[in-house]
């Protein structure tokens, strides 16, 4: 079928899945957010805090506070200036500039965007979109929608108990303009990356929350008032401070998309893209029109047969979760490519590291009966020049809190001649990590929706490693330029049935030269 050859090109063999001479139209490229046109508006306090250590006992949040945490996971935190070298023959400076987020993104173009349904004090109830540009919530639609979102969601979470409600959506041409169809792989990354970032800021504010993949996306999308083609939601993630009921199983009802529809008016609100052409995209209208799902006969991913990982076991140092300052690791968390410096990193580092990763990655989700510990992604990792481990490459067992050896040696130089950019020299990196999942992304339970639900888990993980090695003053870039056949027999992952979602090097760095101010008062 055309669709599982296009998610095995996506992965595999990038070159057939993407739109031959493609050429990027920088000129023409869209804003990196979505801007609506002639709707209210609700400025929001740019009063934010430096911190959240000492957070008050929760309570039901007014707008300040609501602005407070939308800014946290997903507000414009930075202005950047880079200066690119000077190879052309007049020796003119090339200078990007870039507006920057806690959560990264590929490109730094940010193809998702943030809604939000709000029942607060001093605010109308009513579905809102968070306009990052200007720090405000823009009004799409007003009014009590928790009967129509509860059986959207298959009448699994008690709404009534919820102040609000999150919708994260992705809108197509924002990274298909740049990446053309390898878009469609990176998106469910970036959403993942940004959930990641939206249910740890949720902790910190003292908001309960859940994760929900599946609902009737047709009625979620016609509440926002968005068009399918052109942007569509990929997970709705309820918060709350209140006891409320979280369920995976769909109660009451079988309730169709189609039912649900008529009971509330079509918008059709304007917004500005910039783009003055934008190209069609077919193969992302497809596999988002195959991911549908048109009524609430939910399901839960079957159990399958653990595949135990053999090695020689390296047990870590027993330690506790990181204590760190949220706003300082967000703002300290950097990218560096041809930054890394070959520094010495010990055994505890190590241990923090990864224990950290996966312990905060815990969340509730509606894929598993119960709210448990499995995690459907892991750690495989590729480590040089560790005080008191063999180079080689290790599978980390979070159960165990251990290493097991899959391969011995130093495979830097293999990894290298895998990147398909040069941007990145792995000889300076002494930790390459890569996110690994199921090589068929649980289809039998979760149709083609289950590729994009595999890589916002990825995502979810890459945030929280992202932000465990910023406390341990660490940077890391996460990359999908690598040859994914190279990390799999790396591993031998085939014969887990497994697959390598993401690469990301990890290690000290360097700064940047660059001009970078920040966006708070």
């Amino acid at each position: 079928m055309i669709l599982d050859e296009f998610l095995h090109n996506l992965h595999f063999d990038i070159e057939k899945a993407s739109i031959p001479n493609w050429e990027v139209d920088w000129e023409d490229g869209p804003l990196p957010y979505k801007l609506y046109c002639d709707l209210p508006e609700v400025p929001l306090s740019m009063d934010i805090p430096l911190t959240l250590d000492g957070q008050e006992v929760p309570y039901k949040p007014d707008l300040r506070k609501i602005g407070h945490f939308l800014w946290y996971v997903y507000g414009i935190t930075q202005y950047s200036q880079s200066v690119f070298p000077m190879d052309s023959p007049e020796r003119q400076l090339e200078v990007m500039q870039s507006y920057r987020r806690f959560a990264p993104s590929g490109g730094a173009l940010y193809p998702n965007e943030l809604y939000v349904y709000l029942k607060i004090e001093d605010l109308p109830d009513g579905v809102y979109h968070f306009d990052v540009s200007h720090h405000r919530l823009v009004l799409l639609r007003e009014g009590n929608f928790d009967d129509y979102l509860t059986r959207a969601l298959g009448c699994r979470c008690d709404l009534t108990s919820c102040f609000g409600t999150v919708f994260i959506s992705t809108m197509f041409w924002k990274n298909f303009f740049k990446y053309n169809n390898f878009s469609y792989r990176l998106q469910g990354l970036d959403a993942g990356v940004l959930m990641g970032q939206l249910v740890e800021a949720a902790k910190r504010f003292g908001f309960a929350s859940g994760v929900y993949y599946q609902y009737l996306d047709r009625a979620i999308n016609h509440l926002l008032g968005l068009t399918e083609q052109e942007e569509s939601v990929y997970a709705v993630v309820p918060i709350t401070i209140e006891p409320t009921i979280w369920s995976g199983n769909r109660n009451g009802e079988n309730v169709l998309a189609a039912d649900l529809l008529p009971e509330i008016t079509p918008i059709q609100p304007k917004h500005y893209v910039r783009s003055k052409k934008m190209k069609e995209f077919p193969m992302l209208l497809k596999m988002n029109e195959a991911s549908m799902l048109e009524s609430t006969s939910f399901r839960w991913i079957e159990e399958k047969e653990i595949r135990t990982v053999e090695g020689k076991k390296y047990p870590l140092p027993l330690v506790n979760r990181l204590s760190y300052d949220f706003m300082s690791c967000c703002r300290k968390r950097f990218s560096p490519e041809m930054d890394f410096i070959l520094g010495k990193v010990n055994l505890q580092q190590i241990a923090y590291l990864l224990n950290e990763a996966t312990a905060s990655y815990r969340y509730r989700n509606d894929l598993e009966e119960a709210y448990n510990d499995e995690q459907r992604v892991s750690i495989f990792l590729c480590l040089y020049n560790i005080e008191g481990i063999p180079n080689g490459a290790y599978y980390y067992d979070n159960s165990e809190h251990a290493l097991r050896q899959m391969n011995p040696g130093d495979h830097r130089q293999m990894l290298q001649s895998g990147m398909t950019l040069g941007n990145i020299n792995l000889l300076q990196v002494p930790i390459t990590l890569h996110v690994v999942g199921d090589k068929d992304y649980f289809k039998d339970s979760l149709g083609y929706r289950g590729y994009r639900i595999q890589q916002m888990e990825a995502g979810m993980l890459v945030q929280r490693i992202l932000l465990a090695a910023s406390a341990l003053e660490m940077g890391g870039h996460p990359l999908l330029g690598f040859d994914v056949n190279l990390s799999d027999q790396l591993y031998n992952l085939g014969s887990l049935g497994k697959t390598s979602l993401i690469q990301i090097p990890i290690g000290p760095y360097r700064q940047r030269p660059w001009l970078m101010g920040r966006l708070h008062t």
